[in-house]
């Protein structure tokens, strides 16, 4: 595991002290995730908001804590971590960048950074991000959303996304579809919910209710030309290149949320058992995932587009949460979550993890491909 700089030691106490706050609204956003008064009034919610916003086009300046945020994926798994182990449902109500920022950050041009972020800064919009759909789900390439072009608009947006993180409530996002049917014709638009064509509706969730997981339904919405991301790019880099190194950090995010509900709920065991050593085997798993995560992280750092590191990680890292959730469930007795409402809500939560931003059986099937060596590198595969 990488030795954490003074800084970022100092954003991991932060995210601590952020969760405290996040975990006071925890059940209370669970049962209410629209609730947008409640979000509007958490000073950690806002402050998370800003730290993840980038340092150029933030509406006001952070605590020198919380500067390094936006820096590297280290940085972001680091603080991702702590602020789950507050809550993880209560980290996705924010009204944060997420995965649509990193996209627009690798894909859009200035312009259309600037339209992002400002849009964001000036409403506080929640974003939302279109890749899965019903019939195709994480297999991007098999798409089935069509871009037309347009002669009064210049494109035309007509399919069907689903499990989209603010469907419902998402104002401004980005979302995939083809012009074409090669895998170079997929691309991505900045989408604005300004028009009655753009539908949605949410999900009914068992777990991560806070993160109003939808789906939304374009019939030939309008959509500028000027909103079509990668343009300026050359004709490899528009589309899915885009989306994979976007997806390479997102996913050690969602490893770490899961990994931070985990250690929240081997905490919550512990405290209800003082003095019990059944958790040991637990902790020390637990310790050795974050250590994947970090490693994991910082080879993302070095090497963004390289994805078998962080596919590796997050399906380690949620697959390990489900068994902590199982742990606790043993550990407490018949009827032990049921005295325990946070707790519970914490063992329906880390389901979710498993089918965010590619589910487990799509990334083993990404990492098998992944094991030759590539060709000029002149690096072995990975072990980890």
């Amino acid at each position: 595991m990488p030795e954490l700089s003074t800084a970022l030691r100092q954003l991991r106490d932060l995210g601590r002290e952020l969760g405290t706050e996040l975990r006071s609204l925890a059940l209370a956003v669970d049962a209410d995730p629209f609730d947008r008064a409640r979000l509007e009034r958490s000073a950690a919610l806002d402050l998370v908001r800003v730290m993840a916003t980038p340092h150029r086009f933030r509406p006001r300046d952070v605590p020198s804590r919380a500067r390094p945020y936006t820096e590297s994926c280290l940085a972001r798994t680091v603080a991702n971590l702590e602020l789950a182990h507050g809550d993880a449902g209560v980290l996705n109500a924010c009204a944060a960048p997420g995965l649509a920022g990193l996209a627009v950050d690798v894909l859009g041009s200035r312009e259309q950074q600037e339209l992002f972020y400002r849009e964001l800064a000036e409403h506080r919009l929640w974003t939302f991000f279109g890749m899965t759909e019903p019939m195709h789900g994480s297999d991007a390439t098999a798409m089935s959303t069509r871009l037309d072009p347009d002669p009064d608009t210049g494109l035309r947006l007509s399919g069907v996304k689903r499990y989209v993180a603010n469907a419902a409530r998402g104002g401004i996002g980005v979302v995939f579809a083809r012009t074409g049917r090669s895998a170079l014709s997929i691309r991505a638009v900045l989408l604005l919910r300004r028009t009655s064509s753009f539908r949605s509706s949410t999900l009914e969730m068992i777990g991560l209710r806070g993160a109003c997981i939808g789906e939304m339904s374009f019939d030939a919405v309008p959509v500028g030309a000027d909103l079509l991301l990668g343009s300026h790019l050359p004709a490899s880099r528009r589309g899915i290149w885009g989306a994979g190194r976007a997806f390479n950090i997102m996913r050690l995010q969602i490893g770490a949320q899961a990994l931070g509900v985990a250690f929240a709920i081997r905490d919550y065991v512990c405290a209800e058992r003082t003095g019990w050593s059944g958790h040991e085997v637990v902790s020390a798993r637990l310790d050795a995932a974050r250590e994947l995560l970090y490693d994991s992280s910082v080879e993302v750092d070095h090497h963004p587009d390289d994805r078998r590191a962080p596919c590796v990680a997050k399906v380690h890292a949620t697959a390990l949460a489900v068994e902590v959730s199982r742990w606790a469930e043993s550990s407490l007795g018949p009827g032990g979550l049921l005295a325990h409402p946070l707790l519970e809500k914490w063992c329906r939560d880390v389901y979710a993890f498993e089918f965010m931003d590619g589910t487990s059986n799509f990334l083993r099937l990404a990492i098998a491909a992944d094991q030759a060596p590539r060709q000029g590198s002149g690096r072995p595969p990975q072990a980890r």
